[in-house]
């Protein structure tokens, strides 16, 4: 599958929310991992993303969602149990402020390499979070194949 690049404008606006985010994420299906890749720092700015999620009273309903990033795939969701699926990074607001602790204490850990994340969070996850950290500076933006 090709995909199209964007216009100038739209790739822009894209780039920025890239940066801004902290991280590039994709979903794998053939792997069953979710791919966040960036700078420690940027991608401790997932951590913090979880952590704000978990502290809004207003997300304590089942269903309840947030959808993270210019194309708005990346979804955290209350439900009833601790999962990762290719739809959604779910659990009560328990699991997912402790999820925001896992990837705190692992970006803690290492300087750069990749940080495998499901038997910690869920031993019964469908997938895996993989958070690939990258060196100081590194623009999430860069991985993006329609920029």
């Amino acid at each position: 599958m090709t995909l199209e690049k964007l216009s100038p404008r739209a790739a822009e606006l894209t780039r920025r929310e890239w940066r801004e985010l902290g991280f590039f994420y994709d979903l794998d299906d053939e792997t069953k991992e979710w791919r966040l890749t960036g700078s420690r720092k940027g991608l401790m700015a997932f951590s913090r993303l979880l952590a704000d999620y978990s502290a809004k009273p207003s997300n304590d309903s089942l269903s309840e969602h947030d959808h993270f990033g210019p194309h708005m795939y990346l979804e955290v969701m209350t439900w009833d149990k601790a999962n990762i699926t290719s739809h959604a990074i779910e659990g009560t607001l328990a699991d997912i402020a402790r999820l925001a602790g896992i990837v705190e204490r692992s970006l803690g850990l290492v300087q750069s390499g990749r940080i495998f994340i499901r038997e910690e969070y869920t031993p019964d996850a469908e997938y895996s979070i993989v958070l690939d950290v990258r060196e100081d500076g590194f623009d999430p933006a860069s991985l993006d194949p329609q920029l």
